[in-house]
């Protein structure tokens, strides 16, 4: 969404919340254009059709649903029921709004999590993340998953069961630089939650696909891929091997990229993941790097 219009879709929903309970009547009259006649099959092959009221309909409930009242309202007036089901429309500017609606209603909201896993929203947007040809919807659809995984062990297992890991790699070397910058920042988020996922991710060629990542130009992913890296590094010394090898030239990227960063007060966390992953890989003492064998 461009800058402008999010500005007028904020200023828009702003104005609708200044009476008192309009914020419900908001939701409500979303639920009501969703709930209306909208495009099929046939009417996305012929072109947009009226499927702009729709668009419009969940850009202002994804906003709406960023509070957690709302998001709790919007749940109990069978929300989530109707998003889900958008989940897999033939137009991708639904797909995608869908996503993000979802996304929002679950980032705080434990309910709402297990509610749209127990709708089948996960699989659909593995899906949408896997082989969406439209470009817009597997950046929205990662967030749904991010949302719907962290801090929820059920969202998890369903995760990890549907190929959820192998899905992350494959994002992670999308050439598209905000579906790389979601993917490492959820898969830095998961090996932080749950350190148990370095073994699986390693067997993956996590730390290869990473290593990768780095060589992109420079961008939000790489702080996150370094975290990445240094969470399967600590502790795990089939981590450190795979960060040690040759092929990777993970040592001199590093020491590269280390002299670039200092003294920039803006990438002081990268600086630091950076010089930790130096530390544990590359300049551990010699007894310990023993031990690590």
């Amino acid at each position: 969404m461009g800058e402008e219009r999010q500005q007028w879709l904020q200023a828009a929903v702003a104005e609708a919340l200044g009476g008192a309970g309009g914020a419900q009547e908001e939701l409500r009259r979303c639920l009501g254009v969703l709930a209306g006649p909208c495009p099929g099959e046939e009417a996305a092959e012929r072109g947009r059709g009226e499927t702009g009221p729709h668009e419009r309909a969940l850009e202002a409930l994804a906003e709406l649903c960023e509070s957690l009242d709302n998001a709790t309202d919007f749940c109990a007036l069978g929300g989530l029921e109707v998003v889900v089901g958008l989940l897999g429309h033939p137009w991708a500017p639904l797909r995608a709004g869908a996503a993000r609606v979802v996304g929002a209603c679950a980032q705080n909201l434990p309910g709402a999590q297990g509610r749209a896993l127990t709708l089948g929203a996960l699989p659909v947007l593995l899906g949408g993340l896997r082989g969406d040809p439209d470009p817009r919807v597997p950046p929205c659809a990662l967030f749904a998953i991010s949302c719907l995984v962290r801090a929820q062990p059920e969202g998890l297992e369903q995760f990890e069961r549907l190929g959820g890991l192998e899905a992350l790699g494959g994002a992670l070397q999308s050439p598209r630089p905000p579906l790389r910058a979601r993917a490492a920042f959820l898969l830095h988020c998961l090996l932080r939650e749950h350190p148990r996922l370095r073994e699986p991710l390693c067997r993956l060629g996590t730390v290869a696909q990473l290593g990768a990542v780095l060589r992109t130009e420079h961008d939000g992913a790489h702080e996150h891929a370094l975290g990445a890296l240094c969470s399967l590094a600590s502790d795990f010394p089939e981590g450190v091997r795979e960060c040690r090898a040759p092929a990777l030239g993970l040592e001199e990227l590093l020491r590269e990229r280390r002299g670039l960063l200092r003294g920039r007060e803006e990438f002081q966390e990268e600086l630091e993941f950076c010089e930790r992953l130096l530390q544990l890989c590359f300049e551990t003492p010699p007894e310990e790097s023993t031990m690590d064998r």
